[in-house]
């Protein structure tokens, strides 16, 4: 929290201790607007109207006073600090042969405060092994419940090993495409993964899953919010291939899954073995088995 506290002015600095707030998960900073902090239960309006000059100021911080170096990620729509967190970025914005060029009038800022939780995936990694592999796993959830954070903690025990299990360490690909998983920062990932984890970053999923099965032989490639024609087709390569997957998508059922004609072609297809959901009170439910091909409750 104090990478973060570190670019904002003093006075709302101040105003953010003072709240009292407990594991604040966002600061969501508008022009001419109050600043609004939340967690996972609730959130707080602040006495504190940011102007524009103020947003530019905190921009300029972030970027270390030369948004020039940071463009690329800018246009991305954020930023990636020291210590995993994100800074969305929102403005107006100019467009060349249909991608983001620059943003101006920069008018929002979203910080994403990071955490890691060890062992939150206890419950959901043994869904996930197979003797001393792993089942071909679509883990699927409502926005906003933490699968990222849940995806973080299984890849870095795949990849370490279980000791307690005699489970052993498995080389893991992720493909990081939005920068979510690894947080790389400068070309460290900013969370831990795992000894035996090789991250390719600020690539479409389909084409990071190919180049890390082809130049780094993963055992299990794992990518975040699958959905597109690409990614199935790249998850048949890679399962074809020999090589196990962990995927993650949007959804609030088995059934959502079911009817999106993306994710479906998958399951039918064979080429997942379980399906987990994380529901809203971010439990974890094994609700597809490809033996059976039946929900199980």
């Amino acid at each position: 929290m104090d990478e973060i506290l570190s670019f904002l002015p003093d006075i709302l600095k101040q105003k953010i201790i003072s709240s009292n707030m407990d594991n604040i998960e966002e600061i969501r900073i508008r022009t001419a607007k109050p600043v609004i902090i939340k967690n996972n239960v609730s959130e707080k309006i602040l006495d504190y109207i940011i102007s524009s000059e103020t947003v530019l100021k905190i921009l300029q911080r972030i970027c270390e006073n030369s948004l020039y170096s940071y463009q690329s990620q800018i246009c991305d729509g954020f930023i990636t600090l020291n210590g995993g967190h994100r800074v969305g970025v929102t403005g107006n914005a100019i467009i060349k042969e249909g991608k983001v060029t620059t943003l101006s009038y920069i008018n929002s800022l979203n910080f994403r405060i990071a955490r890691q939780i060890i062992d939150c995936s206890n419950k959901a990694i043994m869904y996930i092994l197979n003797g001393n592999s792993i089942w071909n796993t679509l883990i699927v959830s409502p926005p906003g419940l933490g699968k990222t954070t849940l995806l973080k903690d299984i890849i870095r025990k795949i990849s370490n090993g279980i000791p307690e299990i005699n489970f052993r360490g498995l080389t893991c690909g992720v493909v990081d495409e939005r920068g979510e998983i690894s947080a790389t920062y400068k070309g460290i990932s900013q969370n831990d993964l795992g000894i035996r984890t090789d991250v390719i970053d600020n690539i479409p999923k389909a084409l990071g899953m190919k180049m890390l099965i082809r130049s780094m032989s993963p055992k299990v490639i794992i990518a975040d919010e699958i959905g597109n024609k690409e990614d199935v087709k790249a998850i048949e390569y890679a399962v074809n291939s020999g090589v196990n997957g962990i995927f993650t998508a949007h959804g609030s059922d088995l059934e959502q899954i079911r009817e999106n004609p993306i994710l479906k072609q998958l399951i039918l297809n064979g080429y997942i073995d379980r399906v987990l959901l994380l529901d809203n009170m971010r439990n974890i439910h094994l609700v597809y088995e490809k033996q059976t091909k039946r929900k199980v409750s």
